[in-house]
């Protein structure tokens, strides 16, 4: 696991700073998975194989920081997250997924689409803090795992009592509604 011991060093030597340079680490991260991308590939797969979903590689208070790698079934769509006003970033290691950025208006909580990107392996998004944002990740593949590597940071949800927790926490959407008839 060579590869994903670096791309640790890479999300701790960058996650040490209140306000990370983000795209720095995207780009050190993704040259990471773009020289080695079958052999890493290859040992995901394997450690996917064993069961585990989801796999820690750093969990930190002093500084704040969560890292973790997780396998995305076929067609996987997560809920709509919100990470409290920490910051983030999110590289694909294989497969191919979609990233949903969203916007909740602070006066009537309603959320509002901002954009959509692709990701392929060593692409990545971010958000810096930003109470405001939420998003969501689909698997764009119906057959095979899509893997990432998600580096979280600032004041994490369920840290300040010390039980462990996901970093994010789910938004609701409100549902929106029609004004008048739809006509054929």
């Amino acid at each position: 696991m060579h590869n994903l011991k670096t791309l640790r060093e890479i999300a701790l030597e960058y996650g040490r700073a209140d306000y990370p340079d983000l795209a720095a680490m995207a780009r050190d991260l993704g040259r990471v998975v773009h020289g080695d991308g079958p052999g890493l590939s290859a040992r995901l797969a394997a450690v996917h194989r064993r069961g585990i979903d989801t796999r820690v590689l750093v969990e930190c208070r002093q500084p704040a920081l969560c890292v973790l790698v997780r396998a995305w079934p076929p067609g996987e769509r997560m809920p709509l997250l919100d990470h409290a006003g920490g910051w983030g970033l999110e590289l694909t290691l294989h497969g191919a997924l979609e990233w949903q950025s969203y916007r909740r208006d602070p006066h009537s909580g309603e959320l509002e689409a901002q954009g959509r990107n692709w990701l392929g392996p060593g692409d990545a998004n971010w958000f810096e803090r930003d109470a405001g944002r939420a998003h969501r990740c689909r698997n764009l593949s119906r057959h095979d795992i899509a893997y990432t590597l998600h580096v979280y940071g600032g004041e994490l949800p369920g840290q300040r009592d010390g039980e462990p927790q996901a970093p994010a926490r789910i938004v609701r959407a409100r549902r929106q509604h029609l004004a008048g008839q739809l006509v054929p």
